[in-house]
């Protein structure tokens, strides 16, 4: 063959090569790795677990609130309070269980029909009244029978009555309740939630119509929770509002820690065991619950469950101090609503958390025994609202004269 010919083959031959090559599709590219799926919301009481957050900004130098988680679903339960101690970290501040723990415990079934499981951890709110009320049992024994102003009232019996013993409505009506129109705005250092509870007359239980709105703010310096109740009925209402958070002490040594109460006056009840006011209210001084040094008074074993009034205010707060000085930790819940006349305190022995409920009224407020007194529960016209409010600071206690 020719040079000509062989010149002629080979240049065909790369033609051809060069366009099969311009004809061959590119090389696949591999598909991305699927991405795991966000994780599913965790629902208590219908509603997805809510929390307000912020970061950190003191390097551990000083003590600062962390996040708030809530359950919207359960009356806005304040489930859990977190802040950032300088020497321990981030830690909880209330006794509660996990968020799946709690999903576990509030089914609205068993133990928790009625609700009433949530007043077992975290903070429940308490309306539209704390505490006990004592009276009758209907005949079914499903029913507290008690009297206002001369209306009856028919509350559920959700507390233990011992046979033969008198029916008992504990802890309000709002359990259960879902909160709706829930916003959460960010602010410059932390987040704010709205909402409202439109309660109606609590399951027919009540006089009138309410509404109850809710905000709850998370800052660095300070949590507060803020409720305003409103008659948006045709009947006057007896109205209270309380709350129910059991705070830790940290260290685990009750006997170390300190308590400060404000108050100068208790109650008077029959025993701890069904805790029945009396109707008398005696002076705290002199007494092992006098609390009202500055810097605490140790708890020691003392079993407290007793409600504190004639609340010392200070700039119109009643400051009450939780102080684990083994830990350099010290918590203020001031009750800012004048409204709010008692603290019921609730420590049982061998226990490390301290109950402090702001509230407006006295233990059983309907009650005969108070023979006509002003028991601090608010009267609401149609169209007339009040409003409940307490800050939660933090502090270290070398700051306070122990």
């Amino acid at each position: 063959m020719g040079n000509k010919n062989r010149w002629f083959i080979g240049i065909l031959t790369a033609s051809v090569l060069l366009v099969a090559g311009c004809r061959r599709q590119p090389a696949t590219q591999s598909e991305p790795a699927p991405q795991p799926a966000a994780p599913k919301a965790i629902q208590i009481g219908g509603e997805d677990v809510l929390k307000l957050s912020r970061q950190a900004t003191n390097s551990g130098s000083k003590p600062e609130f962390l996040s708030v988680t809530l359950l919207p679903g359960r009356g806005m339960n304040m489930l859990q309070v977190t802040a950032a101690i300088p020497g321990k970290g981030e830690i909880p501040l209330l006794r509660s269980p996990s968020v799946e723990d709690a999903a576990s415990r509030l089914t609205g079934t068993g133990r928790d029909q009625l609700g009433s499981m949530s007043t077992s951890l975290g903070g429940a709110f308490l309306i539209p009244y704390p505490n006990r009320i004592v009276g009758e049992a209907s005949p079914d024994g499903k029913s507290v029978i008690t009297d206002w102003r001369g209306h009856t009232l028919a509350l559920p019996a959700n507390s233990g009555t011992k046979p033969g013993g008198r029916a008992i409505a504990i802890h309000g009506l709002i359990a259960k309740a879902k909160v709706e129109d829930l916003e959460t705005h960010t602010t410059a250092d932390g987040q704010t939630v709205t909402g409202v509870i439109h309660a109606g007359n609590f399951g027919g239980h009540w006089l009138s119509e309410t509404d109850l709105n809710l905000t709850i703010a998370l800052t660095g310096g300070a949590v507060e929770a803020t409720i305003t109740a409103k008659n948006v009925g045709k009947e006057p209402e007896p109205m209270s509002i309380g709350w129910h958070p059991y705070f830790q002490i940290p260290s685990g040594h009750r006997a170390q820690a300190r308590l400060h109460i404000p108050a100068t006056m208790m109650a008077v009840v029959n025993n701890y065991s069904d805790v029945f006011p009396t109707g008398q209210l005696k002076p705290v001084k002199g007494t092992v619950f006098d609390y009202t040094a500055p810097g605490g008074v140790p708890l020691d074993d003392h079993f407290l469950d007793d409600n504190f009034s004639h609340l010392q205010r200070t700039q119109g707060a009643a400051d009450v101090r939780v102080i684990d000085p083994e830990s350099n930790y010290g918590l203020t819940v001031s009750a800012l609503s004048p409204e709010i006349r008692t603290v019921q305190a609730y420590a049982p022995k061998g226990t490390t958390f301290v109950a402090i409920e702001d509230q407006f009224n006295y233990v059983d407020p309907f009650g005969k025994q108070w023979k006509g007194m002003d028991t601090g529960m608010v009267t609401l016209r149609p169209g007339q609202s009040v409003t409940w409010k307490v800050r939660l600071e933090l502090f270290t206690p070398e700051k306070l004269d122990q």
